[in-house]
This record gives structure tokens, C-alpha cells and sequence, in this order.
């Protein structure tokens, strides 16, 4: 039987390239698209850091509070 929920992702969209590199990371759970290489790191670092808090809390994105994700992505942005 098949679970009715939906896996939950987090997307990254980066706008500042301008260098012509299209940059794609995906993961199980995020998906990073476009951005500076710069950018494009800061934000895959920010879903990394992001999954590892809410693992350390025996949570996942289905489990998570959207108030808590949140959180924890501003938390990772500085």
C-alpha cells in the first residue's frame, strides 16, 4: 500500500548568474537551480545545514513544521 503523503523538497533559485554556467544541484530532498557560483553554494549549504538540524531532531520535511523549516533556513542564511 502506498503512502498517501507527498515527500516534501526544498527549492533553491539562485538570480544572480551571469557568468553563462547553468548550475543544478539536486538532492533526495532539495533541488538548487541557477545563481553565481557563489550564490549556488550559500544556498546548497543552506538545504544541507537545514536537513542535518531537523535529522538531529528526528524530524524530516513531512514532519517538520513549516514554521520550524523556515526558521532553520533564515537561521543557515546568515
Amino acid at each position: 500500500m502506498k503512502s498517501s503523503r507527498k515527500k516534501q523538497r526544498l527549492v533553491g533559485l539562485g538570480f544572480d548568474g551571469s557568468d553563462g554556467h547553468k548550475r543544478i544541484t539536486q538532492a533526495e530532498r532539495f533541488t538548487i537551480a541557477g545563481g553565481s557560483a557563489e550564490t549556488h553554494e550559500a544556498l546548497t549549504a543552506t538545504a544541507i545545514k537545514t536537513e542535518e538540524d531537523l535529522r538531529r531532531k528526528g524530524r524530516s520535511l513531512e514532519t517538520a513544521d513549516p514554521e520550524e523549516v523556515a526558521e532553520l533556513i533564515h537561521k543557515h542564511c546568515r
